[in-house]
């Protein structure tokens, strides 16, 4: 029995891994160890996935290809996961020793 898994449509298990992240979105917000610039940061890694899937549908629909055959597209897309990085480490790098709970 062969198992290829270059069949597997990949597309419901993305779905469905935004889930869990939605509940760690919801209990960061919560969470007072956390400085609100790094929960800015991990909100915009969720833009950045939403940010990607409209510019796969629109390399898919405007340019019939794939969204890393078209480097303006998945370079703005990669774009916004820079943004979301850069702003979560600039986040936590701003948190004073004060403000880290450790236990």
């Amino acid at each position: 029995m062969d198992f290829d898994l270059a069949a597997i449509d990949p597309a419901p298990l993305f779905a469905l891994s935004l889930v869990p992240y939605l509940f760690f979105l919801r209990w960061a917000g919560q969470c007072r160890s956390i400085p609100k610039t790094a929960l800015l940061g991990f909100q915009l890694t969720l833009l950045f996935v939403v940010v990607t899937i409209a510019a796969a549908v629109i390399a898919l629909r405007c340019c019939d290809a794939e969204l890393v055959d078209i480097d303006a597209l998945h370079g703005g897309a990669e774009a916004f996961l820079t943004l979301g990085n850069a702003v979560l480490v600039w986040g936590l790098l701003r948190q004073t020793p004060e403000e880290v709970n450790n236990s």
